[in-house]
């Protein structure tokens, strides 16, 4: 992509309604547009980084056995009437009739409509255990927006249900989730803690939020340091086998983290003073196991082996794929502008070419780009007629992970100058060697997207 036919309108000057750093730099990267309060256009940018979270989410959950689908954003309110939650709701449910005077509700979740797809047509315990998902946009009506993605109205949701025979087996898809969604958040550069959470109006007994420690973030939260120094990593998990699973559970929930609506001081006071922490942090994401509650309201049963009929065990889990933009952004940046971990970058590096329309320049910038295109990655090619420090100050802003810096200059001594956006290093080196080594470091990491 070159930037000269791309679509990026930045801001030199920050708008006065951005109070934290994720909406700042998102409004100034030309990422979003506020179209009313708390619901944003996404612009070619930020879509390009939210498809590049979507993509992972969707491997991520398909590596753990999960089924996609899609569900309409429109719902019926005949659902929410038979499960009880219609009235319990509360009003951040926009609800609405349509043209016939049929109560509708614009969905901010989907459990009542998984589980009447479910009752439908499953009845047998062979077709369990069974997880579907999907990711769609939700809307809230939250009575203050703000903060941008971060506390919007309308945003981007994955949401996943399962279903199991027992409680034991559902407890698994529990853990499952958890696993999966540890290695989701890893390989998008974030450290998500699992803390325990409250159920809120989804309803159950089990229930893990998922934060990113921040300063701007909503909630207050109350860990053992020790939890910080936990890592998923590389390992390889057998997403059938209930011990490995529940071992991956056991270790990353062991440790004291929750969050101040089931924090438990005197539980707290037993960690040594020395690790105990008070901080903010941002929600990304929540796993629940709630039983029967909807399976009983709703009918969704199966034969069991023995030839009883009896309700299917469920669990939601969700993860906040718009709000993540900014919970990245929270985590990774500095005063020039973001920095984005090389998972989800919108480009894997970028081009400046310090002397447009100089011959030698535009065709090593052009052959650059061309080899990084040639080996699958996705360079955004700085070719606008600007003075340097300007393009200089866009890709610190937009954040891309890596700069590769062409003058005439350097080309005269046959090197460009490769530039890395987290620690401001850079190296000369031969074009051929910078190439070589952008693709040695998204080696096994690249995730296609628009």
């Amino acid at each position: 992509m070159r930037l000269s036919r791309y679509f990026l309108p930045v801001l030199k000057e920050t708008p006065s309604e951005a109070q934290i750093v994720s909406h700042r730099y998102m409004l100034r990267a030309g990422m979003i547009k506020q179209n009313a309060a708390g619901i944003y256009s996404w612009l070619p940018l930020g879509f390009k980084v939210l498809r590049k979270l979507e993509n992972i989410v969707h491997e991520e959950q398909m590596r753990a056995g999960h089924i996609p689908m899609l569900m309409p954003t429109l719902q019926s309110a005949d659902l929410w009437k038979e499960s009880g939650r219609y009235d319990a709701y509360g009003p951040e449910m926009l609800r609405i009739k349509d043209r016939q005077d049929r109560d509708m509700l614009y969905g901010p979740t989907n459990e009542e409509m998984i589980t009447d797809i479910f009752r439908s047509h499953v009845g047998s315990y062979k077709d369990l255990p069974m997880t579907l998902y999907h990711i769609q946009w939700k809307f809230r009506d939250e009575m203050r927006p703000r903060f941008g993605v971060m506390r919007g109205r309308e945003f981007f949701m994955k949401d996943g249900y399962n279903f199991d025979l027992t409680k034991e087996d559902a407890l698994h898809a529990y853990n499952r989730h958890l696993v999966s969604y540890l290695r989701t958040y890893e390989r998008m550069g974030l450290q998500a803690i699992p803390m325990r959470a409250d159920s809120g109006p989804i309803g159950g007994d089990d229930t893990h939020e998922f934060l990113v420690l921040a300063e701007t973030g909503e909630s207050e939260v109350f860990y053992d340091s020790a939890v910080t120094d936990l890592r998923f990593g590389d390992r390889e998990i057998d997403y059938d086998s209930h011990e490995e699973c529940a071992g991956v559970m056991q270790e990353f929930t062991t440790k004291y983290a929750r969050t101040d609506e089931t924090h438990d001081e005197a539980l707290f006071n037993e960690v040594p003073e020395e690790r105990r922490r008070v901080a903010r942090g941002i929600e990304v994401g929540q796993i629940f196991y709630f039983g029967t509650k909807y399976s009983e309201a709703m009918g969704a049963t199966v034969q069991g082996p023995d030839g009883k009929v009896v309700p299917v065990h469920m669990g939601s889990h969700g993860i906040g794929v718009s709000r993540l933009l900014g919970a990245i952004i929270e985590a990774s940046h500095d005063d020039k502008g973001i920095i984005w971990p090389e998972g989800v970058t919108p480009f894997h590096c970028g081009i400046v070419n310090l002397k447009q329309g100089d011959e030698e320049a535009d065709a090593a910038c052009e052959a650059l780009y061309d080899s990084l295109t040639a080996l699958g990655l996705d360079p955004l090619y700085d070719d606008r007629k600007e003075r340097a420090g300007g393009k200089f100050a866009t890709m610190d802003l937009i954040g891309l992970p890596w700069r590769i810096t062409v003058g005439p200059r350097g080309l005269k001594n046959g090197v460009v100058e490769l530039t890395s956006r987290r620690t401001g290093e850079s190296e000369e080196m031969p074009p051929e060697q910078a190439i070589e080594k952008i693709a040695q470091i998204y080696k096994g990491l690249t995730v296609r997207g628009l």
